[in-house]
């Protein structure tokens, strides 16, 4: 069985930090964790990507041809779909080579990879290459999640919860698989922000939607719509977030076992037992009475 994070998220959210952190972290943890760079318009990021999708095409490449003419987000989601229709290479690069007649017949136990991808958000919000993307990797015998970025910095005030919060609900249906918030950058904020972030970890939705419609025009018109996501969020516990702190080994090991609890990852494992010898009786009872245990 395979295990994969799709680590996705607004643009500056986090995403490259997060996976060069997970897989240090998992090395000290003597764990092997690969990432897979999958936005083509990448510059720099702190790992050493085993797959990087700038070997198949480039931003550049969708920008620059005459018949194409894309800008930046519409080259972006074409790179994804163009990724998609190769994946005869994206299979020989992910699964490797090797001399068996499918890649995939190699015994590929515990391997575990985070897929790093652009931060256009239109990729998982709404357009289907996200959900095209899962059930490939769903046939390779994958066990996905999605893990969902947001900047903590932005997430202190009930207008920007309500926005956030919208978004994360919009990834989750979308993509449809077992789903995890994190909010990043935690070691950016001062100790009064860090104090205000506690109610958004756990919100009452009611509350902090009510702030929105008493703080601005547009809020107290559409007070009743406010309430509306508000109840929605509140009552069926649809929205939470974990928050992650880069400088703490702590956060980054409760927030991984999180993960590997929700894609199960290390259940099929055998159970490791140490066999025992029986004792000699002969060697038990060597004419030491104390040592006599079958006799009182």
């Amino acid at each position: 069985m395979r295990y994969a994070q799709l680590v996705m998220g607004p643009a500056g959210s986090g995403k490259s930090t997060y996976c060069a952190n997970i897989q240090r972290h998992a090395a000290d943890e003597k764990r092997v964790i690969d990432v897979v760079n999958l936005d083509p318009a990448a510059e720099h990021f702190d790992y050493q990507p085993m797959i990087d999708i700038r070997d198949l095409i480039h931003l550049d490449d969708a920008m620059s041809d005459e018949e194409l003419h894309f800008g930046p987000n519409g080259g972006l989601v074409f790179c994804i779909e163009y990724l998609l229709e190769n994946q005869e290479w994206f299979k020989q690069q992910l699964c490797g080579s090797g001399d068996v007649e499918d890649p995939l017949d190699s015994d590929p136990d515990d391997d575990y990879i985070l897929f790093d991808l652009p931060g256009q958000i239109e990729l998982y919000t709404h357009l289907n290459v996200g959900r095209q993307l899962v059930e490939l990797l769903t046939s390779w015998n994958f066990r996905v999640a999605s893990v969902f970025m947001l900047d903590s910095q932005f997430m202190i005030d009930g207008a920007k919860f309500l926005s956030g919060t919208m978004t994360a609900l919009s990834v989750m249906v979308n993509m449809e698989l077992p789903h995890i918030n994190v909010l990043s950058k935690m070691d950016l904020l001062s100790k009064s922000a860090r104090g205000q972030l506690d109610k958004y970890l756990e919100p009452d939705a009611r509350a902090l939607l009510g702030q929105v419609t008493n703080e601005s025009a547009w809020g107290r018109k559409y007070r009743k719509l406010s309430e509306a996501i508000g109840n929605l969020i509140e009552d069926f516990s649809l929205v939470r977030f974990t928050p992650l702190n880069l400088n703490d080994e702590e956060s980054i090991a409760d927030l991984l076992l999180i993960i590997d609890n929700v894609i199960q990852y290390g259940e099929d494992a055998d159970v490791k037992q140490c066999d025992f010898e029986e004792p000699d009786p002969d060697e038990a009872n060597d004419g030491d009475p104390s040592n006599d245990y079958g006799q009182l």
